[in-house]
């Protein structure tokens, strides 16, 4: 970022053009009991050799993942990002366009968010998407009220196989709306029965995950049979690499579906700035929340974009709005853009395939080299899945002691669940080798 001089002469023209003589005066609008009356507690000033080296001993303290071997999941994940991903993101053009407000005015931006949208409808196989949300949570969010507009109906249905920090966000968004949540127990699955038997009239929405929070696959086609024939809606909750092997959403009978698009060429940067997915039918278009970017003609006849479809409080709809997003995630949705289009299809299928086979048999040679067993072992799943520790071992401990060996060994589920102090969550992707998942092993197996 360029450093922007503040001098006295630049502090001299602001104050007299909003007509204060000191920037003491410009403060005493402060009640004088909230005001501080001494000096901030702040070291001298540094030279820049100084601070850079301060700099650098408070980034020390961090390890990244390119340091250690990364079995981190649960929602973040140690995917390949091809270099030409952060290169074209980092353009200047694209850091600094913060939102189109004059949309017309922009593009290039717009051309971006276009072809995010095709990708994301061609990902999905639904109809269309919009140009981002914040991330995978509040996005579940957005699809659970973008549901419920569509009818009277109040209740809805979620398993507690979505991620917990998910479900908080769920919570904390319905906690002032007129909506009910059905939180329906798993033993890592959703129980088809149990869902039957909580569905009824007046639920407006079914929301699963597939993969699940615990890496778990979802008999999804029979949930959206069951979702239908009661007359709700069925939201699915994806892991966008997925799509690269397993069917679409719209194949199972999606109406809506949603992610998070950090697997898509977002680093995992301590947990965020990530992604919302969202697309839906065509039936639904007009309850979709967010931005939406259409093609159209110029005056002159000219191939152009425009914001369509601007149904925010920002805009004309005012109090009458879908929702209140205010933003998006234009530069991450660009990311994921040019990660699609690097890899493409065939890219995407390796990527999916190799953290399958990868995640099944690091899963096999543990459970065969070590104490550990599989916490669902009947269930499918596709790049992560739980394993239960002996009897006297403190997850906890395990990852610091691994973390000491070079591994980030996976993540500890006693912190949503204290009945799971002894289960670790591991995840797989295509960056892992034969070797580092061997290595793997053994250091398990020692440990154990």
């Amino acid at each position: 970022m360029t450093y922007v001089q503040n001098t006295s002469d630049d502090q001299k023209q602001m104050l007299e053009t909003i007509g204060a003589r000191s920037i003491d005066e410009l403060f005493a609008m402060v009640p004088p009991e909230l005001q501080l009356k001494r000096l901030l507690n702040l070291p001298g000033a540094f030279s820049e050799l100084e601070l850079t080296r301060l700099m650098g001993e408070i980034t020390a303290q961090n390890t990244a993942t390119t340091e250690m071997v990364s079995f981190l999941g649960a929602g973040c994940y140690d995917h390949f990002i091809p270099a030409a991903v952060d290169t074209l993101a980092s353009h200047g053009n694209f850091v600094t366009a913060y939102t189109p407000y004059q949309a017309e005015a922009s593009q290039g931006s717009l051309i971006a968010f276009f072809e995010y949208q095709t990708m994301i409808a061609d990902l999905t196989g639904m109809d269309v998407s919009n140009a981002s949300l914040y991330d995978g949570a509040t996005a579940c969010v957005e699809a659970i009220v973008m549901a419920a507009s569509t009818g009277k109906r109040k209740r809805v249905i979620v398993p507690d196989t979505l991620h917990p920090e998910t479900l908080e966000t769920i919570r904390t968004y319905l906690a002032n709306l007129d909506l009910e949540m059905v939180l329906l127990p798993t033993g890592g699955k959703l129980d088809l029965n149990v869902l039957k038997a909580a569905i009824d009239d007046q639920t407006c929405c079914v929301l699963v995950a597939n993969p699940n929070f615990f890496g778990n696959l979802e008999d999804v086609q029979v949930i959206g049979k069951i979702a239908h024939e009661a007359g709700a809606l069925y939201i699915v909750s994806v892991d966008p690499i997925s799509l690269g092997l397993l069917k679409r959403p719209v194949d199972y009978g999606a109406d809506i579906v949603v992610a998070e698009g950090q697997s898509l060429g977002i680093p995992m940067s301590f947990g965020g700035p990530f992604l919302g997915i969202m697309a839906c039918r065509e039936s639904l278009l007009r309850k979709m929340p967010g931005r939406i970017v259409g093609q159209t003609v110029d005056r002159r006849g000219n191939r152009c974009w425009a914001l369509t479809m601007q149904t925010r409080e920002q805009h004309i709809r005012r109090e009458k709005a879908t929702s209140n997003i205010c933003s998006n995630q234009g530069l991450m949705a660009l990311r994921a853009t040019i990660y699609l289009a690097l890899v493409g299809p065939q890219g995407l299928k390796d990527a999916a395939n190799l953290s399958l086979q990868k995640a099944h048999y690091l899963a096999n040679q543990l459970t065969q080299h070590t104490p550990l067993k599989l916490a669902f072992p009947n269930v499918p799943f596709f790049k992560e899945f739980a394993v239960t520790l002996p009897d006297g071992v403190d997850a906890d401990n395990l990852l610091e002691q691994l973390a000491e060996a070079g591994f980030f060994g996976g993540v500890a589920l006693g912190r949503w669940f204290p009945h799971s102090k002894q289960t670790l969550l591991i995840a797989v992707t295509e960056k892992r080798t034969k070797q580092e998942l061997d290595v793997f092993v053994d250091v398990m197996g020692r440990m154990l």
